[in-house]
C-alpha cells in the first residue's frame, strides 16, 4: 500500500476518527464491568466512568455532571477541552507528530527556552524533557549520582513517584515495601525540621530532594525560611538542591513555581522537576538544570527517552504557558484560591479544622479521619475532590476555576460534610 495514498488521507477526516474511537453510550456500570475484565486492578474500582469534559466540568457515562476540583490531580491546568490547547495539539499533530531525539524540533526548543525564561534560570541552564514527574525525578536522581557522591536526603511525607528510583526518594512505607530493596543511599528527615536537615547533610551528600508543598501528604507547605535555609546548607556542603515542583509548578500556587513565593527569599535550586500541569493533560515532564555546571551533569548518552520532548507534547506545554500568561491565570489562581480558602473557613463547620496550602492547591484539614467519606459524599452531589490522607481533603482544580464555580462547592460543603459518616 502506498503510505501517501488515499487511505491515509481519509483517516484524517473526522468521520474516520470517530470510527476509530469507542462509542460513549452505555451505562457506567456496563463500562465498569468491561474495565474489571480488561484493565489491571492497580487503581482498584474507578469511582465513575467519565466520557467528556468542558472547562471545569466533566460528565460521566450516565450523564451526570461534576465540578472537577481535582483537575486530574493538579494536571488539567486549563480545564477540559480548552480551545487553545486543542488547537495547538491538533495543529502540531497535522504537521509533525513524533521524531526520535536524534533530531530536534522547533516546539521542543521553544518550550525549553520558555521554561528557562519563566523559571528565571541563569545563563547556561538547560532542560531535559521526560514524560512524567516520576521520570523527571529519575533523571534528577541520576544527576545526583553524577556528582560522584551517593548519599541523598529526602523527607518524611515526601512523594516523588513510583518508578524504582523515584520510589527510593518516597517515604511512604506502603508504597516502598513491596518493591524493596530499592536503590540505596537515601536517608529521610522530618519535613520542615531545619535541625534534622542540617545534621543529615554533610560532605558525602549528593543532593537534597524537597517539595515546596507536600501535596500527597495533605498539602503541607514548607515552613517560612525552610527552603532558603536548605539552599544555604546544601551550598555549604557542595550538594545539589533539587526542588520537586511536579505538583506545585506551572502556576498552581499563584506563582510560576512555588519556590518563587517571596517567603522563600529568592531561593534558586540546582535542579527543578516538573510535569502534571505543564502539559495540561498531555503527558510531559521536564528537568530544569540551573547553571552550566548542573546542566552538564548528564552528558551525551547518559540518559534518554523515546517520547520526551516530542513535538505534540511540546506544543501542549507551549499552549499552557501561553494561556496562563495571556489570560492572567496567576492572578486568577491567587484570587480564587484566597476566596475559596476564606469561604470554607468561614463556614465554621465542626469537621473543618482549617485550610492549608497556596493558590489552588489546598488541603481542607478535618477534625476526624473521614476524608474518604467526604470524597464519596461530594461525588454524589456533583463535585470531584480527593482524600490526600484520612484527615485531609485536597482541592487542585483547573487554574481557570471561577469564583462563582468555587461558591457552588462552598454552598454544598456543609451538606457534604454532614453526610460524611462512616
Amino acid at each position: 500500500m502506498n503510505p501517501q495514498g488515499d487511505d491515509v488521507e481519509l483517516a484524517t477526516t473526522s468521520g474516520q476518527a470517530a470510527d476509530a474511537l469507542p462509542a460513549t453510550d452505555g451505562s457506567g456500570q456496563a463500562w465498569l464491568q468491561r474495565y474489571t475484565t480488561s484493565v489491571m486492578q492497580t487503581f482498584g474500582t474507578p469511582q465513575r466512568v467519565l466520557v467528556r469534559g468542558e472547562g471545569c466540568h466533566v460528565w460521566d457515562a450516565d450523564g451526570n455532571k461534576y465540578l472537577d476540583l481535582l483537575g486530574g490531580i493538579a494536571t488539567n491546568a486549563l480545564g477540559h477541552a480548552h480551545p487553545l490547547l486543542v488547537a495547538a495539539v491538533t495543529a502540531q499533530l497535522t504537521t509533525l507528530g513524533h521524531v526520535s531525539n536524534f533530531f530536534a524540533t522547533a516546539p521542543q526548543i521553544a518550550l525549553a527556552e520558555r521554561l528557562l525564561e519563566v523559571s528565571r534560570a541563569p545563563e547556561g541552564s538547560a532542560v531535559f524533557f521526560a514524560n512524567s514527574g516520576a521520570e523527571a525525578n529519575e533523571a534528577a536522581f541520576k544527576m545526583a549520582r553524577r556528582t560522584g557522591r551517593t548519599k541523598v536526603i529526602s523527607t518524611l511525607g515526601a512523594f516523588h513517584g513510583r518508578t524504582m528510583g523515584a520510589l527510593a526518594l518516597t517515604a511512604k512505607e506502603a508504597y516502598r515495601a513491596p518493591f524493596e530493596p530499592l536503590p540505596g543511599g537515601v536517608e529521610f528527615v522530618p519535613y520542615g525540621d531545619l535541625g534534622a536537615l542540617g545534621r543529615a547533610v554533610d560532605g558525602a551528600t549528593a543532593a537534597v530532594f524537597l517539595e515546596p508543598l507536600q501535596g500527597e501528604n495533605g498539602v503541607v507547605p514548607a515552613p517560612e525560611g525552610y527552603l532558603a535555609a536548605a539552599r544555604r546548607i546544601t551550598a555549604e556542603h557542595g550538594a545539589l538542591l533539587v526542588l520537586d515542583e511536579v505538583q506545585t509548578g506551572i502556576g498552581r500556587t499563584g506563582e510560576w513555581f512555588a519556590h518563587h513565593n517571596p517567603r522563600h527569599e529568592g531561593v534558586v535550586p540546582d535542579v527543578m522537576t516538573l510535569a502534571k500541569g505543564l502539559g495540561g493533560g498531555i503527558p510531559v515532564g521536564a528537568v530544569v538544570a540551573f547553571g552550566p555546571r548542573n546542566a552538564a551533569l548528564l552528558g551525551a548518552g547518559q540518559h534518554g527517552t523515546t517520547f520526551g520532548g516530542n513535538p505534540v507534547a511540546s506544543a501542549a506545554g507551549l499552549a499552557v504557558l501561553h494561556a496562563i500568561e495571556r489570560d492572567a491565570l496567576l492572578d486568577n489562581v491567587n484570587a480564587v484560591g484566597a476566596h475559596l480558602r476564606t469561604a470554607i473557613e468561614a463556614l465554621g463547620h465542626p469537621l473543618v479544622e482549617g485550610v492549608r496550602g497556596e493558590g489552588l492547591l489546598l488541603g481542607v484539614a478535618l477534625t476526624e479521619p473521614v476524608a474518604g467519606h467526604v470524597v464519596t459524599a461530594a461525588l454524589e452531589r456533583g463535585f470531584i475532590v480527593n482524600a490526600a490522607r484520612p484527615d485531609t481533603v485536597r482541592l487542585a482544580p483547573p487554574l481557570v476555576l471561577t469564583t462563582a464555580q468555587a461558591d457552588t462547592f462552598v454552598a454544598a460543603l456543609p451538606e457534604i460534610l454532614n453526610g460524611a459518616t462512616p
